[in-house]
């Protein structure tokens, strides 16, 4: 079992940034793999940023220009440092996390809450 929290969502006008965290807590082996989805409405869940604990990071398409992930192994913790946003980045962004990366691409990984990420003037 793995718990995720995440924090950081919020408003942000266009060209903006902003930061998410997701801290997990829970069998490590659990969440050797974390990471990023985001669903807008209407949309299918869509792959942000994925990062195992040894720092191996895989985007999704057209994520990489923009956004960035990186973890704290310390803390437990996954960061999503987003810039220059768009109102397309509108969605709520999910943390996920599990034994591995193909496991999350399968979306078959835990789940946080989900934090809304709102762009707009």
């Amino acid at each position: 079992q793995v718990q995720l929290v995440e924090s950081g969502g919020g408003l942000v006008q266009p060209g903006g940034s902003l930061r998410l965290s997701c801290a997990a807590s829970g069998s490590r082996f659990n969440f050797n793999a974390m990471g990023w989805y985001r669903q807008a409405p209407g949309k299918q869940r869509e792959l942000v940023a994925l990062i195992t604990g040894g720092g191996s990071t895989h985007y999704g398409d057209s994520m990489k220009d923009r956004f960035t992930i990186s973890r704290d192994n310390v803390k437990n913790t996954i960061y999503l440092q987003m810039h220059s946003l768009k109102p397309e980045d509108t969605a709520v962004y999910y943390c996920t996390a599990g034994p591995s990366v193909l496991l999350l691409l399968k979306l078959s990984g835990s789940w946080g809450q989900g934090t809304q990420v709102t762009v707009s003037s």
